[in-house]
C-alpha cells in the first residue's frame, strides 16, 4: 500500500465515524431530553465530546500525511499521537463529568421515569458503535495508526457504556428510578479506564517508547539473514504515526570496502521495506566484526 493510499484509507474510516457519531449525538441528546433519561442525555454529551475528538483526529491525519521537510526531518507522524493524547483527555473529562452528574442526582434523589424513546436510543447506540469499533479497528491495525486505533477504542467505549445505560434506562422505565443515574455512574468508570489506556499508549509513542519485543526480534533475524551481515549489534525502533523508524548497527568483515558495506546495508534496508510496509525509515550504522569498539552515546 502506497503512502497516500494509507492516509486515504484512514481518512475514509474517520469521516464515516465522524458523521455517524454526529447523527447519534443528535438522537441521544433528543431522546435523553424528551425521554427524561439522565443516562441517555449523558451518553449524548459523551458523543458531543467524541465529535470534537474525531474532528481533531481528522486535522491530525491531514498534518500527519505531509512528507518530511527541512523542519521535520522525521515526518509529521507524531501529529497522530498528539491527537490520540487529546482524545484520551476528552474521554477522561467526559467520564469525570458523567460521574459527577450521577452522584449529584443520587444524592438529590431526583429520579425520573424515562420513556421508550430513551430505551430505543440506547439500544441503537450499542449496535452502531460496536459496528464502528470493529470497522475502525480492522483498518487501524492494518495501517498501525495510533489515531485510528484511539478512535476505535472510543467507539468500543461508547458501545460498552451504552450497555450500562440501556440496563439503567430499562430499570427506570419499569419504576426503579435510581437505576438511571446508577447506570450513568457505572458508565463513567468504563470511560475513565478507556481514557487511561489511550493516554498511556499515546504517551508511550510521544516519549519514544520502544517497539514490541517480537517486532525487534523479527527485524534482527531478517537483517542477519542477509549475506555478509555477521551480526546485528544493536537495534532500536520507535513509532512516528503510522510508521516505525528503525535504527540498527550491523557487524561486517572489517576488510570490506565502503562500497561493499554500503551495498549490503542497502540490501538490508530494501528487505525490511519489502517485508514490513509499516516501517517508514531504517538508519544503519556499520561496525567491524570481531573487533572491540565503543558505542558513543549521551542519552
Amino acid at each position: 500500500m502506497q503512502r497516500n493510499e494509507r492516509f486515504d484509507s484512514a481518512d475514509r474510516i474517520i469521516k464515516i465515524g465522524f458523521w455517524v457519531n454526529a447523527v447519534l449525538m443528535v438522537i441521544k441528546l433528543s431522546a435523553g431530553h424528551w425521554g427524561q433519561s439522565d443516562a441517555v442525555f449523558a451518553d449524548g454529551i459523551e458523543s458531543a465530546c467524541d465529535f470534537i475528538a474525531i474532528f481533531a483526529t481528522m486535522i491530525a491525519l491531514r498534518l500527519g500525511r505531509q512528507p518530511f521537510d527541512a523542519n521535520h526531518p522525521y515526518g509529521h507522524g507524531r501529529a497522530e499521537s498528539l491527537a490520540a493524547l487529546l482524545i484520551s483527555l476528552v474521554i477522561a473529562a467526559t467520564g469525570g463529568w458523567i460521574m459527577y452528574g450521577s452522584v449529584v442526582t443520587i444524592v438529590a434523589g431526583d429520579f425520573k421515569s424515562p420513556g421508550w424513546i430513551a430505551v430505543a436510543a440506547a439500544a441503537v447506540t450499542i449496535v452502531v458503535k460496536e459496528w464502528l469499533y470493529r470497522f475502525s479497528t480492522r483498518t487501524g491495525k492494518k495501517l498501525e495508526s495510533p489515531a485510528l486505533l484511539a478512535i476505535a477504542k472510543d467507539h468500543r467505549k461508547d458501545a460498552i457504556s451504552s450497555v450500562a445505560t440501556l440496563a439503567g434506562v430499562i430499570g427506570a422505565f419499569f419504576g426503579m428510578g435510581i437505576m438511571d443515574p446508577l447506570a450513568a455512574g457505572l458508565t463513567s468508570f468504563f470511560i475513565l479506564h478507556v481514557g487511561y489506556q489511550t493516554f498511556r499508549e499515546a504517551a508511550h509513542d510521544l516519549m519514544d517508547g520502544t517497539a514490541p519485543a517480537d517486532f525487534i526480534e523479527a527485524l534482527q533475524t531478517l537483517a542477519e539473514s542477509v549475506e555478509q551481515v555477521e551480526h546485528v549489534h544493536e537495534m532500536r525502533a520507535r513509532r512516528s504515526g503510522q510508521y516505525m523508524i528503525v535504527d540498527l548497527k550491523l557487524e561486517m568483515d572489517p576488510n570490506m570496502t565502503v562500497k561493499q558495506s554500503h551495498d549490503v546495508a542497502t540490501n538490508v534496508k530494501k528487505l525490511i521495506f519489502e517485508r514490513y510496509p509499516g516501517v517508514g525509515d531504517v538508519m544503519i550504522h556499520i561496525n567491524p566484526h570481531d573487533e572491540e569498539h565503543e558505542d558513543l552515546i549521551r542519552l
